[in-house]
Order: C-alpha cells, then structure tokens, then sequence
C-alpha cells in the first residue's frame, strides 16, 4: 500500500508544480484527501514524504487561506448590505411615524391621498395612504418577490434587474425609468438595496441607495439617490382581503433641476404608480376566476 500511494497521487494531480497549481475543483478535493491519508500514514509507519508531496501540501494550504479569505469578504460583504437594508427601514419608519408636519398634496377621487413633508435639510418626501384590493402576500409577490417584472405592467421603468441576491429578504437592483415624451426630468438610473422584513400581519419593504465598485453610474443617465424609503403593506381590519398600502417617497433626482419641477413630479409617479399597480391586480382576476369557474374546464 505504502509503495502504490505516490504513484495514485502522481496519476491524480500531477508532480508538477503548474499542474498542482492549476488543480481546481474534483482535483483540489482529491488532493485533500490524499494529503490527509498521507499524513495518517506518516503518523502510523513514519513514512517519509517525497519532495513532490510536500510541494502539493504546501499549495493545498496555500489555496486554502485564499478561499477562507475570500468567504469572509463575502460574507462582510452581505452583512453591510444586509445592515443597509436594517437600517433604512428603521430611518424610514421614523420619518412616517412623525406625525408632525405633514399636510396633504393630491387627494384622489378613489380615495387615495398623498402628503407631503419637509425634512431637516430642505428635503421634501411624500407619504400615499391607499387601499388596495390584494392581499399583503399578493402585493409582497409583485413588489419584492418578482420585482424584475414590474417593467411588465408599470410603463414608467424601461429596465430593472437583480445584482445581487444577498438573502430571501435583501437584494441590490438596477433600475433604469423609461424615457417619456415630454419629460422634463429625464432618464434617471438607480442602485438600491431592497429589504424586506415581516412581523406578524405586517409586511415593510425598505429600500436605500447604495454602491458597487463593478457598477458605476451608466452612461447617458443621471444616477438618482432613492432612501431611506419604505412600503407598509398590512390587512385592512374588515377582514376583506384588502391591503392598507402606505408608501414613503424619499428621492434625489441629482442633476441641475428646479425643485419646483421635482417635487411637482414625485407625488405624481406615485399615483402613477398605484395607478399602474392597481391594474396590474385587476389583470390578475378575471384569470383565477376563469381557473375557478367549472364551465371553462
């Protein structure tokens, strides 16, 4: 046994340098293994090592330390993004929960009303109260779970892709608004982390601008600020299915624009918004009645 095992492992990984270096994979993993059936032998029958085996150990470690590294950032990497998320819903839930200073910008005909409020620094953000005829669960789905089919039903985003998945509960996305005739703000692109976070009855959608060095502002577009913003979705107490939708608005649009222009526009994409989203739910309907109805199996 002990004179075959430096032919298996010659056969396996190679005596040379480059091709031990180059091991990836199935490889590594066999080499590992070998390296500590070499060690329990050496440890039973004082087995003396070539110089090639102590060559392919010394790599093994070396690999090794790169890959814990490398986990490591990886890992710090998704606990800042995952803070990021924490964080701008705690901030955001602050501002909504302040009940000073709001006073009314549209109120809409079905009933939906948008506010609006000036921040310490001059920032204005806008707060929508609305009812929506969908489930937390349902609203959940299309908000967070499949966000990268809003682009489907809300004329307004041209693009919108997931960068990263960091957990169940936070993303970074992409998003780029499509470009409309007429508009006087203009293309604008977004990096944000969505969180979401559940308690009880209660869904929150948070969401804050963030960076990554490998996607710089694009361009031809304004990279806006979005954050701390958030979506409070939770059952009306008529116990009707419905959803109490409340949605904070928190945005920099950057670029050289009157504030007159920008905060004429914002309450406005949010009732177009909802106005997108409601039509979206009721595109829905007609389907599940139509798989519910016996007469169309």
């Amino acid at each position: 046994m002990h004179s075959m095992l430096p032919a298996v492992v010659k056969l396996c990984c190679g005596i040379s340098y480059s091709h031990v270096r180059s091991a990836t994979g199935l490889k590594r993993a066999a080499m590992a293994a070998i390296g500590q059936e070499l060690a329990h032998l050496k440890k039973d029958s004082h087995l003396t090592f070539p110089g090639w085996a102590r060559i392919t150990r010394h790599i093994e470690n070396r690999c090794e330390g790169v890959m814990s590294k490398g986990a490591i950032a990886l890992k710090d990497e998704e606990s800042a993004y995952e803070k990021q998320g924490r964080d701008a819903l705690e901030k955001a839930l602050e501002i909504i929960e302040d009940k000073t200073g709001w006073k009314i910008e549209i109120s809409e005909e079905n009933g939906d009303v948008i506010y609006s409020k000036t921040l310490l620094g001059a920032r204005k953000v806008f707060r929508l109260e609305a009812v929506l005829d969908a489930s937390p669960e349902e609203l959940h789905h299309h908000l967070f779970i499949n966000v990268t089919e809003m682009k489907l039903w809300n004329p307004n985003i041209q693009h919108i892709e997931v960068l990263k998945r960091v957990s169940k509960d936070t993303m970074v996305t992409h998003e780029v608004s499509a470009e409309a005739a007429g508009n006087l703000i203009g293309q604008r692109d977004f990096l944000s982390v969505r969180h979401c976070s559940k308690q009880k009855s209660c869904i929150y959608l948070a969401g804050i601008a963030t960076h990554l060095e490998s996607y710089p502002p694009q361009k031809g577009f304004v990279r806006a600020q979005d954050g701390p913003t958030c979506i409070i979705i939770q059952p009306t107490e008529d116990s009707t299915g419905r959803s109490r939708f409340t949605w904070l608005l928190n945005m920099d649009l950057k670029g050289w624009l009157p504030k007159s222009i920008v905060y004429q526009a914002l309450p406005r994409a949010q009732a177009d918004f909802t106005r997108h989203l409601r039509r979206r739910l009721s595109d829905r309907a007609p389907t599940a009645q139509r798989r519910d109805d016996p007469r169309s199996k």
